[in-house]
């Protein structure tokens, strides 16, 4: 019996190989230590910063720590479900999430996984939660206006597609509903829009997805939730999570908006686990990367260069301070980093001024480039006027005789208030704001009682509509100032309307 040489050899190859597949080369640790949402893991020689790395009961941990003996870890799940000797195995992978059309719509938890009982995310992409931001040379300067529907911020601190506006004040002063009105009014704009909920109480965030259902606002939007009773490490990776799903979209050449819920709970869950982790704290306790960790997040807020598709990312971060006090740390930080911020004032929010903005220290740097021709014409002098107002009110409280002109402004200042104030969830168009901010600035208001404002514009609004129709059209395909012949037809439009209104007005 003759045996070929070349077909044993092939037999033996083909052993060998899968002898070798079967072999489990993966890198493998223990667990040595396990509490309050970190691990310590000795074995994981290999392991990079960031990577996944899988404990049993399917509870994923992130390398945080990269020490000499042994491997910091965050666990992105319950770690009561983890014990001492447990196996960890290295994945070699970073942490992802997945994005596209699929999570649009969807209640999700910072891992992707669903918390709205519609079934699981069937998406075909994953993106990586942690990548760098656009350099210098990818991005061009912020100049297309992102409309929040707010009055008073369309006009005085103006958003563009690419801006970070940073959204500061105390507890209950309405910075959610910014953030949720800007998304509402979103609709029919191609803006895809992400909701960040970063410790917040579960019936909070239920009553934010609800709104947003409401007033159609889901269909385009996700919502990503590491809630207050979610572990730290949860917590900390939200933020990153939700613009790694919205930076999908910048890079495709569309336009995303992004609200962070607020990243003060980011930091002190950050703070948690670097202590725990025994990272040196700095200044109030916190670490000193902690200004790295929201830099790296809202530095990716971009609008990109027309090579790369001339796509957007806009966030509105939010921040709480306590007592008004925005020289703390992680405020500081925070206003920073953004351009610009919208700081919401308790005193007024409790006088029924909605949105409660001081406009003495609210700013955008992106400024009058981000806002309409129309709007920048008419918006130029109502910051000033506004703040001289705040002024003069309370100079007028000492009770001092205040000349004509004086009490003409007061006067003036009162009804601009009313004017600017803005229910939950009733944005505006941008060229009914123009009309409105115009008929405050010109005096078409100053006839008006005080109370009756808010009346009048509602009015006048429907009565521009019906009777001004083809007006209200030209308005809307400017691409720049309003002429002369165009401003003479509004103070035409607002004379008549003026006359029957308080006509009926002193009939009563």
């Amino acid at each position: 019996m003759k045996f070929k040489a070349d077909e044993i050899a092939s037999v033996i190859q083909k052993e060998i190989e899968q002898f070798e597949a079967r072999i489990d080369v993966r890198e493998v640790g223990r667990v040595i230590e396990v509490g309050d949402g970190i691990a310590q893991v000795y074995g994981l020689a290999g392991a990079m910063s960031g990577e996944m790395l899988l404990f049993p009961n399917d509870v994923v941990g992130l390398a945080f720590n990269l020490e000499e003996n042994s491997v910091g870890v965050i666990l992105l799940g319950d770690y009561l479900k983890i014990q001492e000797g447990d196996e960890v195995r290295a994945t070699g992978k970073l942490l992802s999430v997945p994005v596209g059309d699929a999570v649009l719509g969807r209640v999700l938890d910072p891992l992707g996984n669903p918390l709205d009982e519609q079934g699981p995310v069937r998406a075909t992409e994953r993106r990586l939660v942690e990548s760098p931001a656009p350099g210098v040379a990818d991005r061009q300067p912020v100049r297309e206006a992102l409309q929040t529907g707010i009055k008073a911020i369309d006009a005085m601190t103006p958003i563009g597609r690419g801006q970070r506006e940073l959204i500061i004040g105390d507890r209950k002063t309405g910075k959610t509903q910014i953030g949720v009105d800007a998304i509402v009014n979103q609709k029919g704009k191609g803006v895809k829009c992400f909701y960040v909920a970063i410790g917040q109480k579960d019936s909070t965030v239920a009553g934010v997805v609800e709104t947003l259902r409401q007033h159609g606002a889901m269909e385009y939007t996700t919502v990503i939730v590491a809630g207050a009773s979610s572990p730290a490490p949860l917590q900390y990776v939200a933020p990153y999570a939700g613009t790694a799903m919205a930076e999908y979209f910048m890079y495709k050449g569309e336009h995303a908006l992004i609200v962070y819920d607020d990243l003060s709970k980011q930091a002190v869950a950050y703070r948690q686990l670097s202590l725990l982790m025994r990272r040196p704290p700095g200044r109030e306790a916190y670490p000193g990367d902690v200004f790295y960790c929201h830099s790296r997040l809202l530095e990716r807020s971009a609008k990109l260069s027309d090579e790369l598709g001339g796509g957007s990312l806009t966030s509105l971060p939010i921040i709480e301070t306590q007592e008004g006090e925005v020289s703390a740390y992680i405020p500081t930080n925070v206003i920073s980093i953004t351009d610009g911020q919208i700081y919401l004032q308790p005193d007024l929010f409790f006088r029924g001024q909605r949105p409660a903005m001081n406009v003495g220290i609210s700013v955008s740097r992106v400024g009058g480039s981000a806002q309409i021709p129309a709007m920048k014409q008419v918006a130029g002098g109502l910051r000033l006027d506004l703040a001289a107002f705040r002024e003069l009110e309370a100079f007028a409280q000492l009770g001092s005789d205040l000349d004509a002109a004086t009490q003409q402004r007061l006067d003036r200042g009162y009804r601009m208030n009313q004017l600017l104030i803005q229910g939950i969830c009733q944005p505006l168009d941008a060229i009914d704001q123009v009309l409105v901010v115009y008929a405050g600035t010109k005096g078409f208001i100053d006839a008006v009682p005080v109370d009756s404002v808010r009346d009048w514009e509602k009015e006048f609004l429907d009565w521009f509509h019906k009777n001004r129709g083809s007006l209200w059209d030209e308005l809307k395909s400017l691409t720049r100032k309003m002429s002369r012949e165009e401003t003479d037809r509004i103070d035409e439009a607002l004379r008549e309307f003026n006359e029957k209104y308080l006509n009926r007005e002193s009939e009563r």
